[in-house]
């Protein structure tokens, strides 16, 4: 029960923490988004080599990542995240959180894809029902946007993508971003250095900005971390229902407080991609309770 109560505090922490984000990302403007997501990479870097020097655990990430078929995946996981991250600070700064939240209410969606394209797994009915239903509030909001949602599709097929990559590689959250962030630094630190010496760069033109690029690589590594303490005390169940906390606080404040539009039409979209959602969740319990009857 301590165990259940520590992963949910954990969990829910990270996954509000993640959607309180679009907050945080335009405090660091008028650094573009490519800037931010230089020093997002090169101050996690440095986080999380402190950590894992912490832990002692400096070595095991080296010996991974000198093992040719894991880093091969480990730089597609690289080049998948910085394009998630690069997408997601542009539309959070430029008028799109709605959209952004879109795409990470989609993601269990894209999962499912992935699981029957790739991993050639069997769909079960209200798994049908629920992507035949979110297939149509994605048409309802192409339809009202005028263009395919892209920065929603974006977001959810990169880190859908990147997920199972990661799920086949089976790292820690640190470990897994800090070597991610040593692969991606090189190119970042080179990019940095080239704005700052062009007179184009942010960091160091203001105390505060700078420190705001700074704390970016801690609120990264932070939510990441306690997912994976959450990971470790709760049932799949749990944490596949907690997921949705994060689109649901970045909807609530590209809606409430950045007074995004949203016409009919768009209300619309969302209430059919919720109603998809809603039936993915009763599949989740009850595919889990069918899974504990099992082992009963």
């Amino acid at each position: 029960m301590k165990n259940t109560k520590t992963g949910l505090l954990f969990g829910v922490t990270a996954y509000v923490l993640w959607g309180l984000f679009p907050l945080y990302w335009p405090l660091l403007e008028p650094a573009g988004a490519l800037e931010i997501v230089g020093h997002r990479a090169v101050w996690s870097l440095a986080f999380c080599v402190i950590a894992l020097s912490i832990t002692k655990a400096i070595k095991p990430a080296l010996a991974t990542m000198r093992r040719p078929k894991v880093f091969i995946k480990l730089v597609a996981a690289t080049g998948l995240i910085s394009v998630n991250w690069i997408v997601y600070i542009w539309a959070t700064n430029n008028g799109h959180v709605v959209e952004a939240s879109l795409g990470y209410y989609i993601n269990p969606i894209i999962m499912i894809a992935i699981g029957i394209i790739l991993l050639k797994e069997k769909m079960r009915k209200l798994q049908w029902a629920s992507v035949s239903i979110a297939a149509l509030g994605v048409l309802v909001l192409t339809i009202d946007y005028g263009r395919l949602p892209w920065v929603a599709l974006a977001l959810a097929l990169s880190w859908g993508t990147y997920g199972f990559i990661k799920k086949q590689l089976g790292l820690g959250a640190l470990e897994g971003l800090g070597i991610e962030t040593a692969i991606a630094a090189p190119f970042y630190l080179a990019y940095l250095a080239w704005i700052g010496v062009e007179g184009s760069g942010h960091f160091g033109s203001g105390i505060g900005l700078t420190l705001l690029l700074i704390g970016s690589g801690v609120v990264t590594a932070i939510p990441l971390l306690l997912f994976n303490g959450a990971g470790n005390r709760l049932p799949y169940t749990v944490i596949g229902l907690l997921q949705f906390i994060t689109p649901t606080l970045q909807f609530s404040i590209g809606v409430w407080v950045r007074h995004e539009d949203m016409p009919t039409a768009r209300w619309a979209g969302f209430l059919i991609i919720w109603l998809a959602l809603v039936v993915l969740a009763t599949d989740l319990v009850r595919s889990s309770r069918a899974v504990d009857n099992r082992v009963a």
